[in-house]
């Protein structure tokens, strides 16, 4: 791992959707809730070994039968990151895109739940997620 300093950390963006409310609160025979979960990490070098960790999930619940939307909620959290001088490449992007996240995460983890909380919905928490796993994940395709 690089060396790194989380300088500032931040909600760039988020919205939430409920498309079909009221109506789905009218009826009783909704069937079953799927969810459909989407993280996805963006990197924006800067100068001074400064960078930007955008955080991106998206949070898609929607009926079994229909395929009617219950929720959507899509986020942006950020972090400014100023890291040493490394010369290993791999080592810098392992940390940019495996550690840097795993430290937002928890921030992102606990809006969602809060959002869907305030929703009317049942609540719903995000399990932990393990960049290293997707890391691998996304350097094999």
């Amino acid at each position: 791992m690089a060396k790194f300093n989380i300088i500032s950390q931040f909600l760039k963006d988020i919205s939430f959707e409920s498309p079909n409310v009221p109506e789905l609160f009218f009826k009783n025979d909704n069937g079953q809730a799927k969810l459909e979960i989407n993280i996805d990490i963006q990197i924006k070098g800067a100068e001074n070994n400064l960078f930007m960790v955008d955080l991106i999930v998206k949070v898609h619940s929607k009926l079994e039968n229909g395929d009617k939307s219950i929720f959507l909620i899509d986020s942006t959290y950020s972090g400014l990151v100023q890291m040493e001088e490394e010369k290993d490449e791999e080592k810098k992007k392992r940390t940019l895109l495996i550690d840097v996240p795993t430290l937002l995460f928890p921030a992102v983890r606990a809006m969602i739940t809060r959002l869907t909380s305030e929703s009317g919905f049942p609540t719903f928490a995000m399990q932990p997620v393990d960049f290293a796993q997707l890391y691998e994940q996304k350097q094999t395709k």
